[in-house]
């Protein structure tokens, strides 16, 4: 329940009608409103299959000298962290959208747990590609489940997933990780593939493991959902958490991932030594491509805190290059006009127009991917293509970065590192109360357990109908290129 504040008097002349903010006003002016129906979405728990489990007792933390827990410390199944915050009031002060509201439980400690600490093995395993923060979250899981719940069997699994059925797992402790936090890459080693379902959970059944944290992508949060699925077949007594790990900030439901701030930061840097490049030559173009197979998160972002490009292509928005509207005419007028430009490029932007022969139409990565051609290298040729048959005589310059690794090796900054400690700490919590198949993430800023499933399908795509996008588009000046290519049919 909620009132709505009352704002200042509007002043109308005689018989003129009242806008209809102030009809809202009125009809709501001390009067509450309330939501529509809330619907939790529902936990998995290791006690939905294991019919006698029972809590190992109360939380440790009641006897950690560095903890008080008071009123509100522990979390319960009542908190719950809603999917939308923003609604729009109907005339008669309902809630106009949406029908119904998503909510997810809250995260954090329990007063009951159900590992019992000198039972409890745990493994904990990085997949795919690199990300700024991956050692920081191995580091504060170790920490975590070694400070706050006294568990002192933690391994780290190498290579991936298929480190599980092929390397012997290491022994992890707080003196082994102290320092991870300040490295890029991840100590534990990663890999794409190798994922053999039985043979995993044969695995995690014969070394004794009954936690389970997956770090990875979206491909390797659907394995973690199917790992989860033949652990709770088998009714074994093993909690399965997923972290989202995507430098591409690419997954559904939670605000963000970990990695992607320190990407921005470092892609910033990118775009200012091309627009340096640029500005200090004749007719120059600063290109960068940064990363981004399916989302333009970071070309986006990284636009915006820079100020100095002149098109940002993603992904989520097509483009073309010739005729009216196209991005060579966009190029050739700013040239006209200021003697540089600067253009991002996301990676997977403009794939349909990179010819291609049939074999690399069939080419996928370990992870089943389609492998991506090189936007970048594609689009510098182009440009000098276009330069040297529209203007043979005049100098010009391209000046092609390609920061992806850079950026994906570098260690996570401030922002990322906290960001690394709440959620390792909130999947400790989560997997000690005997959830399972979660992933834990912030939702509106506020950290919540989400169904693994439901992360594993959710995709988080820029909206190029929103602010933000329009945001981009008044700072670069650049064509709808959509909306152009229409109009020149």
């Amino acid at each position: 329940m909620a009132n709505l504040s009352q704002p200042e008097a509007t002043n109308l002349a005689a018989g003129q009608n009242p806008p209809p903010e102030q009809h809202l006003q009125d009809h709501l002016d001390d009067h509450a409103f309330s939501f529509s129906p809330i619907t939790l979405k529902k936990l998995p728990h290791l006690s939905d299959y294991l019919q006698d489990l029972r809590p190992a007792g109360p939380n440790p933390l009641d006897h950690n000298p560095f903890f008080h827990p008071s009123d509100g410390f522990y979390v319960n199944t009542s908190d719950i962290v809603l999917r939308q915050v923003a609604c729009r009031l109907s005339p008669s002060g309902t809630i106009a959208s949406p029908s119904h509201h998503l909510a997810y439980i809250r995260a954090g400690p329990r007063k009951q747990i159900f590992f019992d600490h000198c039972a409890t093995r745990a493994a904990i395993v990085t997949c795919g590609g690199l990300c700024p923060g991956m050692n920081t979250v191995i580091r504060e899981l170790v920490v975590g489940l070694w400070d706050l719940y006294g568990v002192r069997q933690i391994y780290g699994i190498k290579a991936g997933y298929r480190g599980f059925y092929s390397i012997h797992p290491i022994e992890l402790n707080p003196k082994m990780v102290h320092n991870w936090h300040r490295r890029g890459g991840t100590v534990l080693e990663t890999s794409r593939g190798g994922f053999d379902l039985t043979k995993i959970v044969d695995a995690i059944e014969n070394h004794g493991f009954n936690q389970v944290y997956i770090i990875g992508g979206d491909g390797t949060m659907r394995g973690a959902v199917k790992i989860f699925e033949e652990v709770r077949r088998r009714k074994l007594k093993v909690g399965v958490t997923g972290i989202p790990k995507t430098v591409d900030n690419d997954v559904g439901i939670i605000d963000r991932s970990f990695g992607f701030q320190t990407a921005v930061e470092m892609a910033e840097q990118a775009i200012h030594a091309a627009h340096v490049e640029a500005e200090s030559a004749v007719n120059g173009i600063g290109l960068v491509k940064l990363m981004g197979r399916s989302t333009g998160h970071i070309a986006l972002h990284a636009t915006l805190s820079s100020r100095d490009v002149d098109c940002c292509l993603i992904p989520e928005t097509e483009f073309y290059l010739e005729g009216k509207g196209g991005l060579l005419e966009f190029l050739e007028q700013r040239l006209k006009e200021r003697g540089h430009a600067v253009v991002v490029v996301a990676e997977g932007a403009g794939q349909d127009l990179i010819p291609r022969t049939t074999a690399q139409k069939e080419e996928r990565d370990e992870s089943g991917n389609m492998v991506f051609l090189d936007v970048g290298a594609w689009l510098k040729t182009e440009l000098k293509k276009w330069w040297d048959r529209e203007h043979p005589h005049e100098l010009f310059t391209v000046k092609y970065i390609d920061p992806t690794y850079m950026i994906r090796a570098v260690p996570a900054n401030a922002t990322d590192n906290l960001y690394c400690t709440l959620v390792a700490h909130s999947a400790i919590h989560g997997l000690m109360a005997g959830y399972s198949g979660f992933v834990t993430g912030p939702i509106n800023a506020n950290h919540a357990y989400i169904p693994l499933a439901d992360v594993a399908q959710a995709r988080n795509e820029v909206n190029i109908k929103d602010h933000k996008w329009e945001w981009v588009r008044s700072i670069t000046n650049q064509p709808d290129f959509v909306k152009s290519k229409q109009n020149s049919v």
